[in-house]
């Protein structure tokens, strides 16, 4: 019978100056990501996405379409821009995309993301860093980040009716509005919006307008 090898997770050099305290108390701080509510109702239910799941949801989603589309891309780097896209909402909240206040919705979050560097127990050197990458840098990983955030919500609400949409009176002319960049950045996914957005107008989950 063979024997399972124990392997050790300690760095001895640095171990002893570590206090898991300190650990666990930042872990609880990501964990208030899951009390953040977005707009977008999960599919067979009645409730709101909360950003921690569409968080996760954006991560699977660049990972499968980056294999799918064999695109050139880190999917180290992709999937940790996914995975802290949403963290400065702890501190601000999640902003709707057709809100008035959206263009200045990076201000509080950038400064959530500072606080959450800071923090005790923090163990991402770079969190501020492949944040601040994923908001406004133009490298593939973060175009691809940015056609999928956009994409997701946009299949929620196919798949609700509109609900969203209806709730809030979204016109056709916003969402497309909203998608526009995405006919140069993924031409085969905008298409396919394009051709959804007619269908939605057309159950009267968007207004004509």
């Amino acid at each position: 019978m063979s024997q399972t090898s124990s392997i050790s997770l300690t760095n001895s050099k640095s171990a002893a100056n570590i206090d898991i305290d300190d650990v666990t108390h930042f872990l609880l701080e990501l964990d208030a990501l899951k009390r953040v509510n977005r707009r977008s109702y999960v599919t067979n239910t009645t409730r709101h996405e909360n950003s921690a799941e569409h968080s996760w949801h954006l991560a699977m989603a660049c990972w499968s379409i980056a294999e799918q589309f064999e695109l050139d891309v880190s999917h180290e780097k992709l999937l940790k821009m996914a995975l802290v896209h949403d963290l400065g909402e702890i501190d601000a909240g999640d902003t709707f995309l057709f809100a008035s206040s959206r263009s200045e919705a990076h201000i509080e979050e950038r400064e959530g993301i500072a606080r959450l560097q800071a923090e005790r127990g923090n163990g991402i050197a770079k969190l501020s860093a492949v944040w601040e990458e994923q908001e406004t840098g133009d490298s593939k990983e973060s175009q691809l980040l940015r056609v999928v955030d956009r994409l997701l919500p946009f299949l929620l609400n196919l798949n609700t009716e509109g609900k969203t949409w209806v709730d809030a009176k979204v016109t056709r002319s916003q969402v497309a509005a909203a998608l526009a960049f995405i006919k140069d950045s993924f031409p085969p996914i905008h298409d396919w919006l394009s051709k959804n957005i007619d269908y939605a107008t057309q159950q009267g989950w968007l207004i004509d307008a």
